[in-house]
């Protein structure tokens, strides 16, 4: 008999038995929803922060106190919040001593708690300051789209001018031109010398509703401690000359801030280092668990599907036994009968399987529509998913199979 009518007839066996075929489905399809649903909603944060985290380039890498993704616990934080803050002369020593590195920016940011003001018109007060240098810009990949950027000699002289994200620009200056302008931020005069082009983000940080000012009036004004009374630790961004001296670039400013900062060779560094790929990395760490659990939680219930799945196979091969004894009697081997059964569990569970796939993908783009993030597909997953379906139909169905397959024909033509 060929596979095609095999198919054919698992079909029409499962069809036949259309409830009962839908109760057995219900743990495969809980099982596969649970494991494809998690893994979509992690895949749709990862997707997102990915795209997000290119803000960095491939060449540039950071240098903070703090970690990339924050303290994993308590004690971290404690132990991190004791370290020294990376200062504007780390940065000068970084761009001084690092041969491997092009750009060396500084900066310091007060987040969301300004209002910026031009002739009566207000932003909310929710606008970020940032205190940079010039390398802030393309450091970031956030460029000037009208004007200039800030200059080294802005910085020197301490010239109140600054660079304003498109937000602010498109609501304090919708039919005018903003540059040589002067607006008020919280009521601080600054000329207005450049914006920045528009750039949308969707992890919930505007780079398009801030201020860029000179780090220079920027400690002026605000000072080296932020609004908690903690001393403001400058964050440092350095672009490698090329994506084949990263490694060196960091190993480098590595060396430099530890004499800088005076650590003796068996002390630990006191700031971190770190690119796009650590901060990827650090997310992956965060989410394994979440994963894992995922996966295990949705292996037990595809087991346990399974048994039930064998349970009303069994209950299929009693039901037809004389049906089965008069397919041997006209001629069908013991390999046709276990392997049209065993189809019938594969194409049982990958029903079962695409279903969950589907809804999987429902449940977990959830958090696309809660955060805005894009919808994503992982089909990885969905690959992975059937090859488990389809083993669990192969393991579980195994059995009832051999037994349908043994079954003596005169015996079955008996059965009633």
């Amino acid at each position: 008999m060929i596979l095609s009518e095999l198919f054919r007839m698992a079909l029409a066996a499962i069809m036949s038995h259309k409830l009962r075929s839908f109760l057995t489905l219900v743990g495969i399809i809980a099982g596969v929803a649970s494991i494809i649903g998690v893994m979509t909603g992690i895949s749709v944060i990862q997707t997102t922060i990915e795209s997000e985290l290119s803000v960095l380039g491939s060449t540039v890498f950071q240098v903070q106190k703090w970690a990339a993704a924050g303290p994993t616990s308590e004690a971290e934080r404690i132990k991190i919040s004791k370290r020294r803050p990376t200062t504007v002369e780390n940065a000068d020593a970084i761009r001084e001593h690092v041969k491997t590195v092009s750009l060396v920016g500084a900066e310091l940011w007060s987040i969301a708690q300004h209002t910026i003001k031009y002739r009566g018109i207000s932003t909310n007060p929710n606008i970020t300051v940032c205190g940079g240098t010039p390398e802030y810009a393309p450091n970031n990949t956030h460029y000037i789209g009208l004007g200039r950027n800030i200059s080294q000699e802005d910085i020197k002289i301490g010239r109140n001018v600054a660079v304003l994200g498109h937000a602010i620009a498109e609501k304090l200056f919708p039919w005018t031109d903003p540059l040589q302008k002067t607006v008020k931020l919280d009521g601080r005069k600054f000329r207005v010398v450049g914006v920045f082009a528009e750039k949308k983000t969707n992890l919930g940080f505007n780079f398009d509703n801030y201020i860029l000012i000179p780090i220079s009036n920027y400690q002026q004004i605000f000072g080296m401690r932020d609004r908690f009374g903690r001393e403001n630790s400058v964050n440092i961004t350095v672009r490698a000359r090329s994506p084949e001296v990263v490694d060196d670039a960091i190993a480098e400013t590595r060396a430099v801030m530890r004499k800088e900062r005076g650590l003796k060779p068996n002390e630990e560094d006191d700031f971190t280092i770190f690119t796009n790929d650590s901060q990827i990395k650090s997310f992956n760490q965060a989410t394994a668990s979440v994963k894992t659990g995922a996966f295990v939680i949705g292996i037990i219930a595809l087991v346990v599907a399974g048994i039930g799945i064998m349970n009303i196979m069994l209950v299929s091969v009693t039901e037809r036994t004389k049906e089965i004894g008069l397919r041997k009697a006209i001629g069908a081997k013991k390999n046709t009968i276990l392997l049209h059964f065993l189809i019938e569990a594969i194409i049982l569970c990958n029903i079962g399987g695409i279903i969950g796939i589907l809804t999987g993908f429902g449940l977990g783009n959830i958090v696309s529509l809660l955060t805005g993030f894009p919808v994503h597909i992982p089909l990885n997953w969905a690959v992975i998913g059937l090859l488990f379906c389809s083993a669990i139909g192969i393991i579980f169905g195994l059995w009832p199979a051999y037994r349908a397959a043994l079954l003596n024909p005169v015996e079955s033509l008996r059965f009633e």
